[in-house]
């Protein structure tokens, strides 16, 4: 049965003080009706307040916007009036913004096909999950959806997830015992090519848990992280996980339509593009140290 998205006016922000997670068949919907909302000091402060509470908002432009303009003039007004980190750039020679779209020849970056440029289907994962300082946010904008079934978005909250996972399994993904490979195309110092470190960590004020995780890169340092590890790929898997995953299909997320996420909150996924012409856009803001706290390592 399809999930739904549901819209939610300004007005309406209140949610119960013992809400835990949010629901599974809903996510937070704004409309915003024309491109000057971006530095509206009530628009500003129910984004934010999405992105804290929830970690993720969608939001619904009313206009055209093929240069992604809106979602540049919110970034900046957030680290104006919110305390936003500003948004980074991707690899050595690009900017702010990444292309999303299939390109068999043409590479963004280094000379090398990042996963997101091909029709693949890329796997449960987090965004630069290499960085030593990953960005705490980030957002795709819908240029153009595919129009052939493909190229669904789907998610998934680590606080639901981290519930199927055994004690053991949290205490040693905590630790930095890892080795993480950056991605060709997205090394941006030469010699600087992995980083070892934990894949759970808090947040930054220490009342959540920040995960990073992109298997096709992550290696274990020891047989207990290898543990850990292999115990979190199978519940991914799991039905427990699956009953949790929201599917964003094209319908859902039609032309204009921008997902905003807590890039350590919430695991996405893409199934296999279908349409050549999909194009999506990219931005991350906001990059954080993903350290644990001392006392987090009692092993």
């Amino acid at each position: 049965m399809q999930r739904l998205l549901r819209p939610l006016c300004t007005a309406r922000l209140a949610r119960p003080s013992n809400s835990r997670f949010i629901s599974t068949s809903t996510i937070p919907r704004l409309t915003v009706p024309n491109p000057s909302h971006a530095s509206q000091t009530t628009h500003l402060a129910s984004v934010n307040r999405f992105l804290q509470d929830d970690g993720i908002l969608h939001i619904q432009l009313a206009f055209a916007d093929d240069k992604s303009s809106y979602i540049q003039e919110l970034l900046l007004n957030l680290h104006k009036h919110h305390s936003h980190g500003l948004p980074l750039t991707h690899s050595a020679d690009r900017g702010w913004m990444w292309d999303i779209r299939p390109s068999p020849d043409s590479f963004q970056s280094n000379n090398h096909q990042a996963r997101s440029e091909t029709m693949e289907e890329f796997p449960w994962h987090t965004d630069c999950s290499y960085e030593s300082e990953p960005p705490r946010f980030f957002a795709l904008q819908v240029l153009q959806p595919d129009t052939c079934g493909g190229g669904t978005l789907s998610v998934l909250n680590v606080d639901h997830l981290l519930t199927l996972l055994s004690p053991f399994a949290r205490e040693w993904l905590f630790t930095p015992n890892y080795r993480i490979r950056v991605p060709p195309e997205f090394i941006k110092n030469q010699g600087e090519t992995d980083i070892v470190g934990n894949l759970l960590a808090t947040n930054p004020n220490g009342k959540a848990t920040q995960l990073r995780f992109r298997e096709d890169i992550v290696t274990p340092l020891c047989d207990e992280a290898a543990k850990a590890l292999a115990e979190l790929k199978s519940v991914l898997l799991g039905p427990a996980a699956k009953q949790q995953i929201l599917n964003l299909t094209p319908d859902l997320m039609p032309r204009g339509s921008i997902i905003l996420m807590d890039n350590g909150r919430w695991l996405h996924a893409r199934n296999e593009v279908r349409d050549p012409k999909r194009h999506l856009r990219r931005v991350r803001w906001d990059a954080r140290q993903f350290v644990t706290p001392a006392a987090q390592l009692g092993l």
